[in-house]
C-alpha cells in the first residue's frame, strides 16, 4: 500500500523501471539498476558509477543483490550489454544486509584480475557484522533466535519450528564475504569518476550504514535509510537484545535534514524521489504514532512485543514479515522504556511484557 503522504513527494521518472538486465541514466555517469528479491519486497535497486581509478577506466558497483544464480545472471547480462565495455574497479556496500551484500564476494572474484583486485569497500562495522552472519547464525533464524521471539511473546508452535529451521538464513543468501575491504567511514570523501561523493553513517537499521551524497548531481544514494513508500526495518535481534535501535534511527535521518531540499534520492526500494525533508518528517511521525499507540494499549494491560503486532502492523504477515515486525515491535518498546515510559514485567509464562509508567 503506498504511504498515504505520498503525494507530497515528487518522482521525476514517473513509474519508469529499469527493464530487467538493462539500466537506467540518472544523471551523467550514473545508471539504475533492479534485481529481483523472493520476498514481500520483490526487488532492490542497485546504481553503477562511472569512475576511473589507477588510469584504468570502468565502473563503481553500489550494493548488489542476493546470492543465487537468477542475480548472477542478471548480473552477466548486464555485464554483457550494459558496461560499455569497461570493467567494474570496485564494489560499494551500503551495509550488510543480504539484498545488499549476498553477490559481493562473487563480483569481487568476477572482476579481479592478476593486474588488479576488485575490492569491496564497506563500513567496517558491517563488514565484520556480515562476514559473522556468513560463518554463523545470527539474529535471522536458529534456536536463539526462536528463544529471544518467545520470551517476547512469539509463541505459535509452527512459526518458532519455522524459525529454529531458519538456521543458515543470512548465509543462504550471503555464503561468503570478502575477506579483505577498504573501510568507509562517516565524512569520507570518494573520488567516483572524477565527482566527489560524501559517506554518510546511519544507525539503527544496520550496524553502520553508508550513504552516499554527490553535491555536484544533488544526488543521495540513501540505501535503506530513507525509503519514499514503506519505512525503514528498525529491529532488535538476539545478538543484541537490549539494543535501543529506534533513537539511533531518528537521529540519523533527521541529519539529513542538512542536505539540499531539493535532492534526489535514490532509495534501495521504491522509485528516485525528491521531497527529502518531507519524507523525514513523515517517517518522524509514522514513528510518534506508533509509539503513542503503542504506549496507549500497555496502558490498557501489560503487552508483549507479539501482542503489539496487530497494533503496529494492520496487515496479514507471513512469517519473514513477522520476524521483522518482532523485532521492530520490540525497538519501539525498547525505545519508550528508555524514555521512562515503559517498565519491563517478566510473565509465569516466561513471556516478557511491558507496562505503562507515569
Amino acid at each position: 500500500m503506498a504511504n498515504p503522504h505520498e503525494s507530497a513527494l515528487h518522482y521525476p521518472l514517473g513509474d519508469t523501471l529499469p527493464a530487467p538486465g538493462s539500466t537506467i541514466e540518472i544523471a551523467p555517469g550514473v545508471r539504475w539498476l533492479r534485481m529481483a528479491l523472493p520476498f514481500a519486497l520483490d526487488h532492490i535497486n542497485l546504481w553503477l558509477l562511472r569512475d576511473r581509478q589507477d588510469g584504468i577506466e570502468g565502473w563503481t558497483v553500489v550494493d548488489c543483490g542476493i546470492a543465487n544464480d537468477a542475480t548472477r545472471a542478471a548480473w552477466e547480462r548486464l555485464f554483457a550489454h550494459e558496461l560499455q565495455g569497461l570493467p567494474v574497479l570496485r564494489v560499494l556496500v551500503t551495509h550488510m544486509h543480504p539484498d545488499h551484500i549476498g553477490l559481493a564476494h562473487w563480483l569481487c572474484e568476477r572482476w579481479t584480475t592478476p593486474q588488479r583486485e576488485c575490492r569491496l569497500w564497506i563500513s567496517g562495522t558491517d563488514w565484520n557484522a556480515g562476514r559473522m552472519a556468513s560463518l554463523a547464525t545470527t539474529g535471522f533464524g536458529g534456536e536463539a533466535a526462536a528463544r529471544f521471539f518467545a520470551l517476547h511473546g512469539l509463541v505459535d508452535p509452527e512459526s518458532l519450528a519455522r524459525v529454529r529451521a531458519r538456521s543458515n538464513y543470512y548465509a543462504s543468501m550471503v555464503p561468503q564475504v570478502p575477506g579483505r575491504f577498504r573501510r568507509l567511514m562517516d565524512g569520507m570523501v570518494l573520488d567516483i569518476g572524477g565527482r566527489a561523493w560524501r559517506c554518510i553513517a546511519g544507525y539503527g537499521h544496520a550496524p553502520e550504514h553508508i550513504a552516499l551524497f554527490c553535491e555536484a548531481l544533488g544526488l543521495l544514494i540513501s540505501g535503506d535509510m530513507v525509503l519514499p513508500r514503506i519505512s525503514t526495518n528498525v529491529s532488535v535481534i538476539d545478538l543484541e537484545p537490549e539494543a535501543d535501535p529506534l533513537p539511533l534511527y531518528l537521529k540519523s535521518i533527521a541529519a539529513l535534514r542538512a542536505l539540499p531540499a531539493a535532492t534526489l534520492v535514490l532509495p534501495s526500494h521504491g522509485l528516485p524521489f525528491t521531497g527529502l525533508h518531507e519524507r523525514i518528517a513523515q517517517l518522524e511521525a509514522h514513528h510518534d504514532e506508533r509509539l503513542a499507540e503503542v504506549l496507549a494499549a500497555c496502558r490498557n494491560a501489560p503487552c508483549s512485543a507479539a501482542d503489539l503486532l496487530p497494533v503496529m502492523f494492520r496487515r496479514q504477515l507471513d512469517l519473514h514479515q513477522t520476524t521483522f515486525a518482532m523485532g521492530e515491535s520490540i525497538a519501539h518498546v525498547h525505545a519508550l522504556q528508555t524514555a521512562g515510559r515503559l517498565a519491563p514485567e517478566p510473565g509465569a509464562d516466561g513471556v516478557l511484557r511491558w507496562r505503562a509508567v507515569g
